[in-house]
């Protein structure tokens, strides 16, 4: 996306709604830019009537005439550009708003293509990016490209020969404003990376922080959150160089334009072409020209700085969803509650070339258990997945009492099924509201009731505040086990049609094993239940097993049938009862 479009988009779908407060900013601007101006136009008749011709009658007139037009110029300045910060603070958090719905919408597989970090960084470091180029650069364009030319008409009614000398500068200045637009756009979206690297390194840091204390590698962690600090440093310290690049140069600019025109100036005086307070007034407002043209230099640095960070953003706010939401597809109605996999392949985008499942035919009988069995790794947990369609087959079909569920209405077809994960899942949130997430409009005595039959009811009556306790990162404050039992209470609060339990008891002491195991009975009772276990109570419970094995299916059969018939089945089994 070039600058053209990026701006058209930023102002359409951003900027457009708050023109009117622009357009008032602007006309504070021509205020600053006219008292300004009016400042420097001042100095002629103070030195000519007062200190030349010693006119008593305007003493008090233009010093009064002075501090009115700073005054002008300050209450001016301070209401422009509270109205830009406020534009660009509502603009920040349109952009943002659009971010996060865009990543709670995008496909999993989407957001697992990047680490979180970088995505809090796009959301924070890139968005201020814009910000800045809103609330300070467009700002600048008004406020100081008026005042510049106030400044300018100023000079030029002096002496148009000394203005000629002076506005040399001005394409100087413009050649320095590009060349250092172009290098902050590399070194912005340099320091954009190390941010995301940070945030990257920090979330981990957190995430694994017994592990770190466990194995003692506190002073190795040290020295890496040294080196990424070290390199965000850098890279921020790259961009206030870059960025105070031009003050250097407009000051060698301004000393030696100052000496030409003080040379010049001082002959014109001496042939009387030019008055000294004409030589005065123009001086002032050469020198009140000096800001505007140093801030106009910057502008195209933050300009560029917002633009890389826009070209970043976008993207991620189009991004396109493969999996169809079909909101106006057919809902989808249970009958017998049969899921069926007719030659299904998958691969995840990211690794295309490494075939996750490999032509995969099975079914899931309605209102019955099935389990999956097989190695880590060979594909169990990715069949569950494309159930709900978390994933889409590359190839082949998946349906649901022979409805292909790719034409399915998909708030109907998620609306009908729970999952009980090994990797729990839980909000830095009150207990009632991570068991309430499942169905929000459910009543207390419902959370009650599913609490009590996952078993939740003992360790939650313990905790502080029942309820209503915070439980923490993901919680934190609770055990694998009463974690993996809110989860599981979740599933009783939906009461859905279809039930995935991934390794739901893989966290549970055996006593609690075998009480939740009698939750689970009532949860799957009568319904379409597909279970990945290696716990053989659960394996032999159920109605039919599939043997997974490098993204195949190998054997299928009950367990007596599977024993005799299947030597991975039977492998595994046994390795099950040595353990």
């Amino acid at each position: 996306m070039n600058k053209k479009l990026t701006f058209e988009r930023l102002f359409k779908d951003y900027t457009k709604k708050y023109i009117s407060k622009i357009i008032l900013a602007g006309i504070f601007s021509v205020l600053v830019a006219s008292s300004t101006s009016a400042t420097a136009w001042l100095l002629d008749p103070a030195i000519d009537k007062i200190f030349i011709n010693k006119d008593q009658t305007l003493i008090l007139l233009i010093p009064l005439a002075i501090i009115i037009a700073f005054s002008v110029k300050g209450i001016s300045l301070y209401i422009a550009k509270l109205l830009m910060i406020n534009v660009s603070e509502e603009v920040k958090k349109l952009i943002q708003i659009d971010m996060l719905k865009s990543f709670i919408k995008a496909d999993t597989e989407i957001i697992e293509t990047k680490h979180s970090g970088n995505y809090i960084s796009n959301l924070n470091f890139d968005v201020n990016q814009i910000t800045r180029m809103l609330s300070e650069a467009f700002l600048s364009i008004f406020k100081d490209g008026l005042t510049l030319l106030g400044l300018l008409i100023v000079m030029f009614v002096q002496n148009w020969k000394l203005s000629l000398i002076a506005i040399i500068m001005i394409p100087l200045a413009s050649i320095t404003a590009k060349i250092l637009g172009k290098r902050m756009n590399k070194v912005s979206t340099e320091a954009q990376e190390k941010s995301g690297d940070l945030n990257r390194y920090l979330i981990d840091l957190f995430k694994n922080h017994k592990i770190i204390k466990i194995f003692q590698r506190e002073d190795y962690e040290k020295n890496r959150s040294e080196k990424f600090v070290n390199n965000l440093k850098e890279k921020s310290e790259k961009i206030a160089a870059v960025y105070i690049r031009s003050a250097p140069i407009m000051e060698i600019l301004t000393g030696i334009m100052i000496a030409i025109l003080i040379f010049y100036s001082g002959k014109l005086i001496l042939s009387e072409e030019i008055g000294i307070n004409n030589f005065f007034s123009f001086l002032a407002a050469m020198m009140l020209a000096y800001q505007p043209v140093k801030t106009l230099t910057k502008v195209n640095v933050a300009i560029e700085q917002g633009l890389a960070a826009a070209r970043r953003i976008l993207p991620i706010i189009d991004s396109k969803n493969l999996i169809n939401e079909n909101a106006d597809g057919k809902n989808l109605v249970f009958s017998d509650g049969n899921i069926v996999f007719e030659k299904v392949n998958f691969s995840y985008k990211s690794n295309a070339d490494n075939q996750v499942l490999k032509n995969i035919s099975l079914k899931f009988s309605g209102g019955k258990m099935t389990a999956l069995v097989g190695h880590s790794g060979s594909g169990k947990s990715t069949i569950l997945n494309m159930i709900p369609r978390i994933y889409l087959p590359d190839d082949g079909n998946i349906k649901i009492d022979g409805h292909d569920i790719s034409e399915i209405n998909l708030a109907s077809l998620r609306k009908e099924i729970s999952i009980v994960d090994q990797n729990t899942t839980l909000f830095d949130d009150t207990v009632m509201n991570n068991i309430k997430y499942a169905k929000p409009e459910a009543t207390d005595e419902e959370v009650f009731k599913a609490a009590d039959l996952a078993m939740c009811k003992e360790f939650i009556d313990n905790l502080d505040e029942g309820y209503n306790t915070m439980i923490g990162e993901n919680g934190v404050k609770l055990s694998g086990g009463e974690k993996q039992r809110l989860s599981i209470a979740r599933a009783f609060l939906k009461k859905s049609k279809i039930i995935l339990l991934d390794e739901a008891t893989a966290s549970l002491d055996s006593e609690t094993e075998d009480k939740i195991q009698k939750a689970l009975n009532e949860l799957t009772n009568n319904k379409t239940t597909i279970v990945i276990a290696h716990r053989l109570s659960t394996i032999l419970n159920s109605d039919n097993i599939y043997v997974v094995d490098d993204g195949k299916i190998t054997d299928s059969g009950n367990h007596e049938n599977l024993l005799i018939n299947s030597n991975a089945y039977k492998n595994f089994y046994e390795r099950q009862i040595k353990k």
